[in-house]
């Protein structure tokens, strides 16, 4: 689903007009009067820029919203920013909510989708749901990629779960080029952190 670089007045608008509304009346007076007139690209960036600024209830509002019209087509990467944004505000069930509607959607979640769930959950501390996700995502064919990991690895270290930590660098050896060198980087990120020599 595309967006504009640039918000357009109407957007910016839209925007303004949400975040004024203070009573579920005025809001529906809102989505009546301005947010159904929006073309297209204007709705996809006052819901962006709505995620952007962390307005997580309109947010799925307009998400909502723009699922109902008819110009609509399902995209994963409109799920994961929304994943990416209910997983920063904690809202784990919420997140779990929309990646299980996935596949009414006619989508499949992919590495991006997986990575955005397994950081919500190690943000709310449910280690045992991010590992669960990321094995999700090896056996669904979906390839761990560098961010993956990272955050695997950053997340695992605090929690000083030597046994996890060890399994994620294996798995670095199968599914990322020049796992050395990567790992590498990621000590550099974390210099006073040494658990990341690979096993």
């Amino acid at each position: 689903m595309w967006r504009s670089r640039v918000l357009s007045p109407e957007a910016i608008q839209a925007v303004q007009s949400l975040k004024l509304a203070k009573s579920p009346g005025k809001l529906a007076e809102v989505f009546a009067n301005r947010i159904s007139r929006l073309m297209k690209a204007d709705l996809l960036d006052t819901l962006y820029e709505l995620q952007r600024q962390n307005e997580v209830e309109l947010a799925l509002q307009v998400f909502n919203f723009a699922r109902k019209e008819i110009w609509y087509e399902p995209g994963i990467s409109i799920f994961s920013d929304m994943i990416l944004m209910l997983g920063k505000s904690s809202n784990i069930e919420m997140a779990e909510q929309l990646f299980g509607e996935l596949e009414k959607e006619g989508l499949r979640p992919d590495t991006r989708t997986y990575t955005e769930m397994i950081g919500a959950y190690f943000r709310i501390k449910m280690i045992e749901k991010a590992m669960e996700s990321n094995e999700s995502m090896k056996g669904s064919g979906c390839v761990p990629d560098k961010l993956a990991f990272r955050i695997l690895i950053k997340n695992l270290e605090k929690t000083g779960k030597k046994e996890l930590i060890a399994t994620v660098k294996k798995d670095c050896l199968s599914y990322i080029k020049y796992p050395e060198k990567f790992l590498e980087e990621v000590e550099k990120t974390y210099p006073k952190r040494r658990l990341l020599n690979v096993v």
